[in-house]
């Protein structure tokens, strides 16, 4: 018997550091490649592992669902506060802890119930060909609705989340009458049916196919960097646009984390946030992905830099989601496939 006994504290012993190690279950909508380095650095200086399962933005919250209180998520990583707002309306989040990091993101970048947290910046310009046009002559994304611009614009299809927010944006600074009026006629003005993503928005631009687009800065500053010569030869023949600099300025949205539901890890998970959220992590995610730092004190990449300066809306993000379902039927209305 007391050889039984000794013999499983020795086996204890042995097993305890890889049953009690701390682990985070982290769903991200972000490809690994472009966060996968943080989360390796976050694993050496804490000894704390991640478990990495990447997908769809929409599937991922379609899983947790399903999975319910079973699920081993941790943490959801994704783009857009849509679909943050959709996790925390699905009761498929909680509370984060309000850590000195956490509080040292802007108010207007998290959820003011704490279940979702902003890691960077995400705008939403306009883009046009620098081999035709001054960048001068667009000032306001209204303009883009007079006359000259019809069979012009590329943008990608109203299904788009980033498209709904971006007209939820409208709605909410502009009203619903005149958003609706606006999203007519820019539909009239579109150069092809919606296709692709924002890169293909962009390529179409640089081939002539249409004149303008509206896309995410952070895929045009991808190609402008991209290994591939062609796809950078593209992307140099874009310009970009911050249209209302004069008023409301131009639309941004973010790329956020938000915490299960039932969170097997939570206080782990809790600690990977804040380390998100350091100075250190801020920089190397704006440098090599190329999208604005939640934090204003950090510097941007030089591609970002050379798009200039901006001013941003000031719209309360969480509205995006409040006016998610508004948003999309003006575009139905407006015929925006």
């Amino acid at each position: 018997m007391k050889k039984i006994i000794a013999s499983f504290f020795v086996i204890s012993s042995v097993l305890s550091p890889l049953v009690w190690a701390e682990q985070v279950n982290l769903y991200s909508a972000r490809k690994e490649a472009l966060i996968k380095p943080l989360l390796d650095k976050f694993t050496e200086e804490t000894g704390i592992s991640v478990n990495l399962v990447t997908g769809k933005a929409d599937n991922l919250i379609t899983r947790l669902a399903k999975e319910g209180k079973y699920s081993p998520a941790d943490l959801l990583l994704t783009t857009d506060v849509g679909r943050l707002y959709r996790a925390k309306q699905q009761g498929l989040t909680q509370v984060v802890s309000l850590t000195d990091a956490v509080a040292s993101v802007p108010s207007n970048f998290r959820d003011s119930q704490g279940h979702w947290i902003g890691l960077s910046l995400r705008a939403r310009p306009i883009m046009v060909s620098s081999e035709i046009f001054d960048t001068n002559a667009i000032k306001n994304i209204e303009d883009l609705i007079k006359p000259e611009w019809k069979g012009r614009i590329c943008i990608r299809s109203s299904n788009n989340i980033y498209n709904q927010s971006m007209i939820a944006s409208l709605i909410s600074q502009l009203g619903v009458e005149q958003t609706e009026i606006w999203v007519n006629n820019l539909v009239r003005n579109f150069a092809r049916p919606p296709q692709g993503g924002d890169r293909d928005q962009i390529k179409a631009v640089a081939s002539g196919q249409c004149d303008v687009a509206i896309a995410n800065t952070y895929y045009l500053a991808g190609m402008l960097t991209s290994d591939d010569e062609t796809t950078r030869a593209q992307a140099q023949k874009i310009k970009v646009v911050w249209p209302n600099q004069s008023d409301r300025g131009a639309h941004i949205n973010i790329s956020g984390v938000a915490l299960a539901k039932h969170a097997p890890n939570a206080k782990a998970a809790s600690k990977l946030i804040d380390f998100l959220l350091k100075a250190q992590s801020q920089q190397w995610y704006a440098m090599t992905n190329h999208e604005y730092p939640i934090l204003p004190s950090i510097a941007w990449s030089d591609v970002l830099e050379n798009f200039g300066d901006f001013k941003m809306e000031q719209v309360p993000l969480v509205q995006l989601g409040e006016l998610n379902a508004e948003a999309v039927k003006v575009m139905d209305r407006a015929g925006w496939k």
